[in-house]
C-alpha cells in the first residue's frame, strides 16, 4: 500500500497519564505464555475494551501448543502479529494465516468455535490480542471474520519521523484497515525514533490507554512509561489528544487504544461476554448442546 499523506492534527490540552499498570504473568490456550495487561478488574474503566494480551517469546515452548478449539460469544477479537505465523480456523467456515506484521478481526457475535495454531517450530512469536466489546444489540449477529495482511495496513510517517500504523480508526486524516461505528476504536503501532514527538487527536470522551513494548514513552507532567508498562490516559475534562515522546536514548515502540465507552452492563463468563447473568446463563447452555455457533 502506498503511504498516504498525513494532517497535521495538533493537540494542544494534552491528557495526563492517570496511572500505570504492569500486567500479569498467565497462560492461555494449551499453556501459552503471556501478559494479561488489560485485565478484568479495569474492563469499566477502560469500555469498551475486555482484554489485551501481549505475548512474546524465542522459546518454542512458550507458544507451540497455540490455542486449539475455544468458544466466544458476544464481542470481537483483534489479534495483531509483530512476528511469527498463526493459523486461524473457526466454525463459520473461515481461515486465516496471520503472519509478520498483519491483523485477524473477528467477530464473534451469537457463538463461533476457532483455533488459534503457531505455524513454526522455531523463531520468536510475538504480537497482541485485544477484546472489544459490541453494543447488547449486536451481540447475537453474525459471526465475521477479517484477515488484514501488513500491506494493506495504512502506514504513514510524521514531520518527526514517527511510523504509524493505522490498524483502527483514524490518525492524522489517514484511515486505518478497519472502521467501527458504534464503539469508534483506534489501534495504532507506533515507531518513534529517540526523542521523537508524537501528538493524536482524541474526543474527549473516549477511554484511551498506550502499551509500551520497546524503549520508553514520556507525558506531559514528566510521567516516564517504561517497556511493558501500560499507561492510562485520563478523561480530563476539555483534553483534546494525548501527546508523548520517546525517551532520548533509544527508539521506542508502542501501541495507542482509544475508543468509546458502551456503558453497558458487562457479564462475563470466561469467552462469553453478555450483558445479564441470564445472558451468560444461556450461552453456556448452547455450548453444551452443540449450538453455540
Amino acid at each position: 500500500m502506498s503511504s498516504p499523506s498525513p494532517v497535521r492534527q495538533p493537540v494542544h490540552s494534552p491528557r495526563a497519564v492517570e496511572r500505570l499498570v504492569a500486567g500479569q504473568a498467565t497462560s492461555d490456550g494449551a499453556g501459552v505464555k503471556l501478559t494479561r495487561v488489560l485485565t478484568q478488574d479495569l474492563q469499566r474503566r477502560l469500555d469498551p475494551f475486555l482484554m489485551l494480551d501481549a505475548f512474546g517469546s524465542d522459546q518454542a515452548d512458550d507458544y507451540i501448543a497455540g490455542f486449539p478449539n475455544h468458544p466466544h460469544r458476544g464481542f470481537e477479537t483483534v489479534t495483531y502479529m509483530l512476528e511469527g505465523r498463526m493459523r486461524h480456523r473457526d466454525s463459520a467456515g473461515n481461515e486465516g494465516l496471520l503472519g509478520n506484521g498483519g491483523v485477524q478481526w473477528m467477530t464473534a457475535g451469537r457463538g463461533v468455535i476457532h483455533s488459534e495454531l503457531p505455524e513454526q517450530e522455531e523463531g520468536r512469536m510475538e504480537g497482541f490480542q485485544l477484546w472489544l466489546n459490541l453494543p447488547s444489540h449486536d451481540k447475537m449477529r453474525a459471526p465475521w471474520y477479517r484477515d488484514i495482511p501488513t500491506a494493506e495496513i495504512p502506514e504513514f510517517q510524521t514531520e518527526a519521523g514517527v511510523t504509524v500504523r493505522v490498524i483502527a480508526g483514524s490518525s492524522h486524516g489517514v484511515s486505518g484497515a478497519m472502521q467501527r461505528e458504534h464503539t469508534e476504536p483506534l489501534y495504532l503501532d507506533l515507531h518513534l525514533p529517540a526523542g521523537a514527538r508524537f501528538e493524536q487527536a482524541l474526543p474527549e470522551g473516549h477511554n484511551a490507554f498506550v502499551y509500551v513494548y520497546r524503549g520508553a514513552l514520556e507525558f506531559p507532567g514528566g510521567c516516564r512509561v517504561p517497556a511493558q508498562r501500560m499507561a492510562i490516559l485520563a478523561n480530563t475534562p476539555g483534553s483534546d489528544g494525548l501527546v508523548l515522546q520517546a525517551a532520548a536514548d533509544a527508539p521506542s515502540r508502542a501501541i495507542l487504544i482509544a475508543g468509546r465507552p458502551l456503558r453497558e452492563p458487562i457479564a462475563q463468563h470466561g469467552p462469553f461476554v453478555m450483558n445479564t447473568h441470564e445472558e451468560l446463563v444461556q450461552a453456556v447452555r448452547d455450548y453444551q448442546a452443540g449450538v453455540l455457533a
